[in-house]
């Protein structure tokens, strides 16, 4: 891989996968998507980049993690026919927090190929660090949605990654605790996962407990760290940096995944830290100058556009490009008002910060005991690598500034994005 600090960044975006609406009052907004993609493409973030219209997972891929019998459910069931699928429901968990809307499996369909697709140009060689802003959706189980995940793109990345590589290490800086991907890999030293996220207070999904470390070959490879509301930038750095410096120290893996979460920044809707734009990248830029291959997740984030505006600063970190706190002009500048700035004043957070220093000292102190009881660096058995779960030969590359033929242009991202056609849920534009 490229040792240099200038990498090879993949960027996958497929411009009808912000069009999807969980429905009204929702607090998931797949248009987040959408206006995330417009700043990247204003600031000219693209030009840094190998831009990729994704590859769109099939109901296959997803069994690689997913039950058969759920997997088709969510391909069947639609808001005109919910009617009859009374008791899957139930047994999916899908209905108030995970509804079912139309293009359900579509949107599954987009996020989790373009997660694939990452994995596979991680695996070949083909870029040092692959973003996909729309996957990340870490509480998604083997036979059921939960936390507006239903598909756990995450899982069927790494489970491609481990392919090629001996050792994957996932870390989860979103608020909520990346549950879905910790029980899928709970008994193996294969893939270690460490969280960091607010736990207590029946926060969902009320899981992450320090003392949850795995079992049987998995024991000591899951790692969490429980936090508590109005958690700063400056006690969050000083508390991811030691942690993930001991987990490369002992765990020495040769890929990450990376979900960044954006529910963790303060004012969040949902959400109860205190953390900035620059202090969430700060974490971003750390693990990329590990210098080891990476994919790059979103996650939660449900204050839209400080979703948009902490993704697009944490591209711009990934590509090593400064970028204006002006923010450009686009077809969603209204959304950032009253600054439209990337980095604005942020308003004092309704939380107090509840994390006190010998807590993050005792924490730091128990993952780091904790990693000492390892074996270092779990070996595997020497075998053929398996089959690709998609082909990269018909995937092209493109210079943005070339003129391109027609076939290509409609392979590319285009800079004028659609409008959104749902609901405009004007509540993202005016909450404070």
């Amino acid at each position: 891989m490229t040792s240099s600090s200038k990498k090879v960044v993949a960027y996958f975006y497929d411009s009808d996968v912000g069009c999807f609406h969980y429905g009204p009052g929702h607090p998931m907004k797949p248009h987040r998507l959408a206006v995330t993609d417009s700043l990247v493409l204003n600031y000219g973030l693209y030009k840094k980049m190998q831009v990729y219209r994704p590859y769109r997972a099939s109901s296959h891929d997803m069994c690689r993690f997913h039950s058969e019998d759920y997997v088709e459910f969510l391909q069947r069931v639609t808001p005109q026919n919910i009617q009859g699928f009374t008791k899957s429901l139930s047994a999916f968990n899908v209905g108030e927090d995970c509804p079912v809307f139309d293009g359900l499996f579509d949107f599954c369909s987009m996020y989790t190929g373009a997660s694939l697709e990452g994995a596979v140009k991680i695996n070949n060689e083909c870029a040092d660090i692959a973003i996909n802003w729309s996957g990340g959706l870490h509480h998604a189980k083997k036979t059921e949605a939960s936390g507006f995940c239903y598909i756990n793109d995450i899982v069927i990345a790494i489970l491609e990654m481990l392919k090629y590589h001996p050792r994957v290490l996932y870390i989860d800086i979103d608020i909520h605790h990346g549950d879905g991907v910790q029980e899928a890999f709970y008994l193996t030293d294969r893939v270690m996962t460490v969280s960091f996220h607010k736990y207590g207070n029946y926060f969902f999904p009320g899981t992450g407990d320090m003392y949850e470390i795995g079992a049987e070959s998995g024991r000591y490879y899951s790692l969490n760290v429980p936090l508590k509301e109005g958690i700063d930038d400056q006690n969050y750095v000083q508390v991811f940096k030691p942690v993930i410096q001991s987990v490369m120290d002992f765990y020495r893996p040769s890929a990450i995944v990376l979900q960044c979460g954006a529910d963790s920044l303060a004012n969040d809707r949902l959400g109860c830290f205190s953390l900035s734009t620059r202090g969430h990248g700060e974490c971003v830029n750390f693990v990329k100058q590990l210098n080891v291959p990476l994919l790059v997740l979103g996650g939660g984030g449900y204050t839209l556009r400080n979703v948009a505006r902490c993704w697009t600063y944490e591209t711009s970190l990934l590509v090593d490009e400064p970028i204006s706190n002006e923010l450009p002009y686009t077809e969603y500048f209204e959304y950032f008002a009253p600054d439209f700035t990337l980095h604005p004043e942020m308003v004092p957070t309704r939380q107090d910060n509840a994390n006190p220093k010998h807590y993050l000292e005792l924490i730091v102190k128990h993952v780091c005991e904790n990693l000492k009881l390892l074996q270092h660096a779990p070996s595997v058995q020497i075998q053929d690598i398996p089959p690709d779960a998609l082909s990269l030969e018909n995937i092209e590359e493109y210079n943005p500034d070339d003129r391109i033929s027609q076939a290509e242009e409609d392979k590319r991202i285009d800079a004028a994005n659609e409008f959104y056609d749902g609901d405009n849920d004007v509540d993202d534009m005016a909450e404070s």
